[in-house]
């Protein structure tokens, strides 16, 4: 599935099981929740943080799913073509930082 794809899936399920998008500060409150519960199964697994039984079940890349799920809302209903985002900005960190991580002896 393309990134294009993906918003138009996102918004024929919003048309036909949601009834509309929340409105963007609601969206933008849910993106924080899931990026929150997606913090906690990183901590869990690969933190130094044990698993709660409440826990157990969680499943990361479901997480990372409903993140991406509510962060296409928000491009979708602000208008934003996340393909031409994404383009761009991986432009721009190239123009910025092509040479700084390669020559950062920290990485090696």
């Amino acid at each position: 599935m393309t990134i294009a794809e993906a918003q138009q899936t996102v918004d024929d399920w919003i048309k036909k099981y949601g009834v509309r998008y929340f409105n963007e500060l609601t969206n933008m409150v849910l993106l924080t929740e899931e990026v929150g519960e997606m913090a906690r199964i990183i901590a869990r697994k690969y933190g130094e943080q044990s698993f709660k039984e409440s826990d157990k079940d969680k499943n990361l890349s479901e997480e990372m799913a409903d993140v991406l799920f509510v962060l296409i809302c928000i491009a979708n209903q602000t208008g934003i073509d996340l393909t031409d985002a994404l383009k761009q900005n991986m432009e721009k960190k190239t123009i910025r930082d092509g040479e700084r991580h390669i020559s950062n002896k920290k990485l090696y």
